[in-house]
């Protein structure tokens, strides 16, 4: 497939005086009339490898590229195995083909999610590339008459020793691509390893730096239509009626059309569309929407907690233990709605065609996608082609399991008959109103210490909506009842102790839509378990280190990274204080997604309650660090993702009604509010694990912690509530 230049016609006109910009994905005419093609010839190695005839070593990523450097880790992960010169290696956004393009732990479905990227990919990727460098060399050997064995691979060339000759992957790729796919490769020693482990360039930076990544704003197609919708202010409500007369009296508005999702402005710009909006009036059917509010939910919650729920997790004789106890520390937490508020509000681009429909935009749910659009217009999958763009940040929202924002672009494509390419926007306010939201959850924590004061007994509770019930994955994650997501890290509780009990309640008439956010069930769970165990460790007279390291014997890695994260923080020696401020140390230690991350915060809390995070040091073991640096990054962005949360996050109902509506009333972090993060790696030639995720559970428990060590309070609720730690 030839390459594509266009040239950029968006928000990035700066750009205009300088050349054409050579893109990756292979799109149409993305900005009408600048569309030239190169004459590179590319040769298909195997699904995942093209080679060109300019020594270009594009590598196809089945994943989505939002931020997290997925794109740089599966090319590192090839092109290691290639013997690639890292300058050469590009990356392009694979199609949507379930069959060759699958995510390998979510069985015929393509997607991106739940931190599964590197990890289901690792030998895949390896293979990809080890059998691309066998073909390579299969086809030297057959031009130079010479044996495959003689042959060396470096950065790119093949050389013979004997002979003297040299050749490029270029050169060679378009016998290579002839040449039989080997069935058994010879994977590399993880010694050999040039690029694994080692610092290859993120590919996204440069682009991203200078204005040239392309992202679903700026995709510009022959005379589409920009639409900007209005969604009803309560969820399950509907259009009655609405009057478009003033919003189609504004200039550059063509079209007012009703959907399912509410009433779709369509206009030759977003701003027009978004005044045409504004004109629109509209009169909305309740009699079905949602109208409880925050509070409401939360009661019902700790009236359902008063009972037991159906278990998930159980083992000795609770009951007992607790009838038992010389001691019991009880505890409830509560957590908010959040939204996933990514700086890219939701977008896409539809264009119905004689033959069948295109899509742009940051595609995280290909598979889902991709079924739902053609079901809609009724035409086969395959027939839906699928573009994937950058995306600024998802922390799970475009990963729908309803491809809520994806539908509503394609329904306004039906609704105006296919007429025009249309670009949904949503902006912020439509974004942070619009659902999905992570849960709003109750728990509730009982330990029963005997007359030693050790810790015998735990019983955990929680009340929350299900993620899972009614999506593609239900079959696989919700077994007898329980959502595996929402008693992640409880019922999967580390500690030895002898007898557990998690029950779980899942209220079934509460109508906001719920979806995962980053870390899922782990945001909830890690705190309140590993605040609880702080209480717990309190009440025995326990340095809260040593309590978990004496209940962790049988999980060496939690206490392996436990161990490396106490040692950098130099826990137990104390922290100087100025006068009239608190501070103090807290630690806390989670497994998820098959990563193991403990954290240790050093707070600063003030007279009048106000809090400073001044330091977090991480430790991780996610087995091979493929691009060390990228996994200092991701913990450090997990850090202040979640700080935000813990400090300002919370989304709130009212009648039903989402009462957030940007970043003046749902704050993420200042800059003088993030710590110093220090990210100590465990070294390991484990295949890797999740990194995306990870590093958010332990922050807030970890910062909870450390808050009550300074002033022996500890929250119960996030976001934290300063005024109970004023002096």
């Amino acid at each position: 497939m030839s390459e594509i230049i266009i040239e950029n016609l968006s928000r990035r006109r700066f750009l205009q005086g300088s050349a054409g910009l050579t893109l990756g994905f292979c799109l149409p005419a993305v900005a009408a009339g600048k569309l030239n093609r190169v004459a590179t010839v590319n040769a298909e190695i195997n699904a995942f490898l093209k080679i060109g005839a300019d020594n270009s070593v594009t590598v196809m990523s089945k994943h989505l590229e939002m931020g997290q450097g997925t794109y740089t880790g599966l090319a590192t992960i090839l092109a290691d195995e290639l013997d690639a010169d890292w300058a050469q290696v590009r990356i392009e956004g694979a199609a949507a083909d379930a069959k060759r393009y699958n995510n390998t732990f979510w069985g015929p479905a393509q997607g991106t999610g739940g931190s599964t990227a590197m990890a289901n990919s690792w030998d895949q990727m390896r293979k990809a590339g080890a059998s691309g460098r066998a073909m390579l060399v299969s086809a030297a050997a057959r031009r130079w008459n010479v044996g495959a064995a003689e042959i060396v691979v470096r950065d790119g060339i093949l050389s013979h020793a004997g002979s003297g000759r040299k050749a490029s992957f270029g050169e060679l790729a378009l016998d290579a691509a002839k040449e039989t796919v080997p069935t058994e490769v010879k994977l590399k020693d993880p010694k050999d390893f040039r690029l694994i482990g080692k610092q290859a360039k993120r590919k996204d930076s440069a682009a991203k730096t200078n204005g040239t990544a392309q992202f679903t704003q700026d995709v510009f197609l022959p005379g589409m239509l920009v639409a900007v919708v209005a969604h009803p202010p309560q969820f399950g409500a509907t259009v009655k009626s609405f009057d478009a007369t003033k919003a189609k009296a504004i200039k550059g508005v063509v079209d007012v059309v009703q959907i399912p999702q509410g009433v779709a402005v369509l206009a030759t710009d977003t701003w027009s569309a978004k005044k045409g909006r504004d004109a629109l009036s509209v009169v909305w059917d309740d009699s079905k929407a949602f109208k409880l509010g925050s509070d409401e939910i939360l009661a019902q919650y700790k009236e359902m907690a008063k009972k037991p729920g159906l278990i998930a997790a159980n083992k000795g004789d609770t009951a007992k233990t607790f009838a038992g106890a010389a001691k019991v520390v009880r505890a409830s937490f509560d957590f908010p709605y959040l939204a996933h508020a990514a700086m890219e509000p939701m977008n896409c681009v539809v264009q119905l065609k004689a033959d069948g429909c295109d899509v742009w935009n940051g595609e995280q749910f290909q598979t889902v996608d991709q079924g739902r659009v053609a079901a809609l217009f009724g035409l086969k999958p395959e027939q839906v082609k699928l573009n994937m763009l950058y995306a600024g940040g998802s922390f799970g929202r475009r990963a729908c399991t309803q491809s809520d924002y994806v539908l509503e672009a394609a329904h306004i494509v039906k609704a105006i008959n296919g007429k025009a390419p249309v670009k949904l926007v949503w902006l912020r306010e439509d974004d942070m109103r619009g659902g999905y939201y992570r849960p709003l959850f109750h728990h509730a924590l009982e330990a029963a210490l005997d007359g030693s004061g050790k810790l015998v007994g735990w019983h955990h509770r929680l009340v929350g909506q299900s993620i899972i019930t009614g999506s593609p994955f239900e079959a696989m994650l919700v077994k007898d009842g329980i959502d595996h997501v929402s008693v992640e890290g409880a019922s999967n509780l580390p500690y030895a102790i002898p007898n557990l009990l998690v029950d779980l309640h899942t209220p079934t008439n509460i109508g906001v839509p719920v979806l995962w956010w980053r870390s899922v069930g782990s945001s909830h769970t890690a705190y309140s378990t590993e605040v609880f165990l702080d209480q717990v460790a309190a009440a025995m007279g326990k340095d809260p280190v040593a309590l978990r390291l004496e209940l962790l014997t049988e999980h060496p890695k939690h206490a392996g990274v436990l161990k490396l994260a106490a040692e950098k923080a130099n826990w137990g020696t104390p922290l100087k204080a100025a006068a009239g401020e608190r501070r103090g140390r807290g630690v806390a230690v989670h497994e998820s997604f098959n990563s193991f991350v403990a954290q240790v915060a050093e707070v600063t809390v003030k007279k009048d309650g106000s809090i400073k995070v001044d330091r977090v040091i991480c430790a991780v073991d996610c087995g091979t660090a493929i691009n060390p640096d990228n996994i200092r990054s991701q913990v450090e962005g997990a850090v202040g993702f979640a700080l935000s949360a813990a400090l300002h996050g919370e989304i709130t109902l009212k009648e039903g009604r989402v009462e957030q509506g940007n970043f003046d009333s749902y704050a993420p972090i200042r800059i003088d509010e993030m710590p110093v993060v220090e990210v100590h790696i465990v070294a390991s030639t484990g295949a890797p694990t999740g990194i995306g995720e990870p590093g958010v559970p332990p922050l807030a428990p970890a910062v909870a912690n450390a808050i009550a060590a300074a002033t022996g309070k500890f929250l119960h609720k996030m976001p934290f509530n300063t005024a109970e730690l004023v002096a």
